[in-house]
């Protein structure tokens, strides 16, 4: 809802990278002549919704892969099958990413800020109905 709230059109953004770029979502770059060096996430753009798919991709990675909720079941019940399977698809992904990451040894705040991004591309494609 909160997403819906700050971003009333998506359509103003052609591609989730632009989406991502105006939440700050993406890293920041520092270019000169042929060598490219890439930091953190820039913070620039809206920082209501950044503060919120972070705060989502937390709760998101402590489910367990495969598993739904009853109170999720329940949620789900009269939405179009098309939608589930994109939503169960997104949330497995991400969880699995999460992990990975983890695994590899990266810093659990990378992993979470990676796992927001993804998040926000998948929002992005479902408001554009680029499923």
């Amino acid at each position: 809802m909160n997403v819906h709230v700050e971003i009333a059109d998506f359509t103003h953004f052609p591609t989730a990278k632009a989406f991502m770029a105006y939440l700050g979502l993406t890293p920041s770059e520092s270019s000169s002549g042929d060598k490219i060096s890439r930091s953190s996430i820039t913070k620039q753009g809206n920082s209501t919704v950044r503060s919120t798919l972070v705060e989502c991709a937390n709760a998101l990675v402590k489910g367990t892969i495969g598993l739904k909720s009853k109170r999720v079941k329940a949620r789900q019940k009269g939405q179009q099958s098309e939608v589930i399977s994109y939503a169960d698809r997104a949330v497995e992904r991400l969880q699995r990413k999460y992990h990975r990451m983890m695994y590899q040894g990266k810093p659990r705040n990378v992993a979470i800020t990676a796992i927001a991004r993804e998040l926000g591309c998948f929002i992005w494609g479902l408001e554009t109905g680029k499923i």
